[in-house]
């Protein structure tokens, strides 16, 4: 008789495996950060600053190793874990260093601009698409993507809505790119358009599309630009959930199935991610001060190091080579809708005074 194997004994022996599974990708993604933190710090010794922050050279320095050797398929699983999992315990542990009472001084109006801003976004976003030519379906993952949070409301709508793969393609590949060029080309609004750190901060959290490319855009301009977009962009994310319920229902026939076929379940855990909770739950606890002081400083030093680690995984995870596929009408129309959408954002921060 064969003795049975429980399965706790077999998740404790899954997860050395998994770790080894792991280890090529976060090498990899640890001597990019390594190399874009020396680039850094040569900056600083020859020009005394950085010209470019150590998160930006991570995301150039990954996207030129991608450019120029495509890492091998045992490497995929953790530069994806980098970009995913390391960034959410980077963004948690950025609660406990936010001064969350100096964020929230522009009151709730500015959490109802964001709602208005979104869905505003989406409309004008689907409607540019749509006179662009774009099917429907297509249409819609390029709005969401835009005015949501890139690649993770397009992967959450696409199977809501019955998209095509190669719509998800489509969209997902220029919209990548096009974020790494808002994230070095968004600082240089600052100075024309009068900006302070704050106002900065929440530009930079309603436009760009990604968490991590928010970090890369605002941390370097100052702290407090960092963690107001950070604050902002994670608002926008839990817009995810209503939007993807929203197309959820109205893409549903008769029997109640999705036009794909399928029974597309909404979720509320799954668009309530963990990390959001943990940040928010922090930078409460720093605020009452039961989070002790002496904490702040090395919990800090901890997100920025993952964060970096993250940023590499993101240059990693940048094709260049996939823009020459991608059509000039889904290219007309991620552009066209970032326009709008900063433009939406200035609006906002100037009807609500934000200073």
């Amino acid at each position: 008789m064969t003795a049975s194997v429980s399965p706790s004994r077999s998740r404790r022996a899954a997860i050395p495996a998994r770790l080894a599974g792991l280890l090529p990708g976060l090498v990899l993604t640890g001597l990019v950060s390594i190399a874009s933190l020396a680039v850094a710090a040569g900056e600083e010794r020859v020009f005394g600053h950085a010209i470019i922050e150590g998160l930006v050279v991570a995301i150039l320095l990954g996207m030129v190793v991608r450019t120029f050797w495509t890492p091998p398929a045992s490497m995929e699983s953790g530069v994806a874990f980098s970009a995913k999992q390391v960034l959410e315990v980077a963004v948690f542990l950025l609660g406990a260093s936010v001064d969350l009472p100096l964020l929230l001084r522009a009151g709730p109006s500015l959490a109802i601009g964001i709602v208005l801003l979104v869905i505003l976004g989406i409309s004008a976003s689907y409607t540019i698409g749509r006179v662009m030519g774009l099917p429907h379906k297509l249409a819609v993952l390029v709005a969401c993507g835009n005015s949501i949070c890139g690649n993770s409301a397009i992967a959450a709508i696409a199977p809501v809505i019955g998209a095509k793969k190669e719509h998800v393609v489509s969209s997902i590949a220029f919209t990548a790119i096009l974020g790494v060029v808002v994230v070095l080309g968004l600082p240089l609004l600052i100075h024309p358009l009068g900006l302070n750190n704050y106002q900065y901060g929440v530009l930079a959290g309603l436009t760009v599309y990604a968490v991590p490319q928010v970090l890369a855009a605002a941390f370097p301009v100052s702290m407090l630009s960092g963690q107001v977009g950070t604050l902002v962009k994670l608002v926008r994310v839990l817009m995810l959930g209503p939007v993807v319920l929203f197309f959820a229902i109205t893409h549903r026939d008769a029997t109640g199935t999705a036009t794909d076929g399928t029974k597309p379940r909404f979720q509320l855990t799954r668009f309530v991610p963990w990390f959001i909770v943990g940040f928010l739950l922090l930078a409460i606890l720093r605020a009452t001060n039961i989070f002790p002081a002496m904490a702040v400083a090395p919990t800090r030093a901890a997100s920025t190091w993952l964060t970096v680690v993250a940023m590499a995984a993101l240059g990693l995870g940048v094709d260049l080579k996939a823009i020459s596929k991608v059509g000039s009408r889904v290219i007309t129309t991620v552009t066209g809708s970032l326009a709008v959408l900063i433009a939406l954002a200035l609006t906002l921060i100037h009807f609500l005074a934000i200073s």
